[in-house]
């Protein structure tokens, strides 16, 4: 019982200690805050409060303006992220396409306007590339950059 005791207030000692290390308490000289970029020593200043509302101001003018830039960036990041997700449309179409080399079409997308480029074998192909991206949903316009010729 008196083991258990002395283990027992031989852990809160401890415990204590280490409480004191870390809020930074001083053994003789009591608590004094301090941040390691401040100096030893400092002056006493006045601060002056004048001004304040053209901070504020200002603070909500930046807010505003970083406020619309975020949103401008969020909307051309939708963009892209449509353009992107039409030309993964049509490029599996045409992959997807039996009768059809798609590694040898690029496609292209640009606010809806899809571009294909590239070298098709004969006018039949040339033809369901086209009608692929055409009939594609969201597809405004169809680009024709294809070539007829031989692999």
């Amino acid at each position: 019982m008196i083991r258990a005791l002395v283990k027992f207030i031989l852990v809160v000692v401890i415990l204590a200690a280490a409480a004191a290390f870390v809020m930074g308490y001083r053994w003789g000289g009591g608590f004094t805050p301090r941040t390691a970029s401040e100096p030893a020593s400092r002056p006493a200043t006045a601060v002056g409060t004048s001004g304040a509302v053209d901070a504020r101001e200002r603070a909500r003018e930046a807010g505003a303006e970083i406020g619309e830039k975020i949103a401008v960036g969020a909307e051309r990041a939708s963009e892209s992220i449509d353009e992107t997700r039409l030309t993964a449309k049509v490029k599996s179409k045409i992959a997807l396409d039996d009768t059809l080399d798609g590694s040898r079409i690029h496609v292209s997308t640009n606010d809806n306007r899809v571009t294909l480029t590239g070298t098709v074998i004969n006018d039949a192909q040339h033809a369901r590339a086209l009608a692929h991206a055409r009939e594609t949903e969201g597809v405004a316009a169809v680009v024709d950059h294809l070539s007829v010729g031989t692999r």
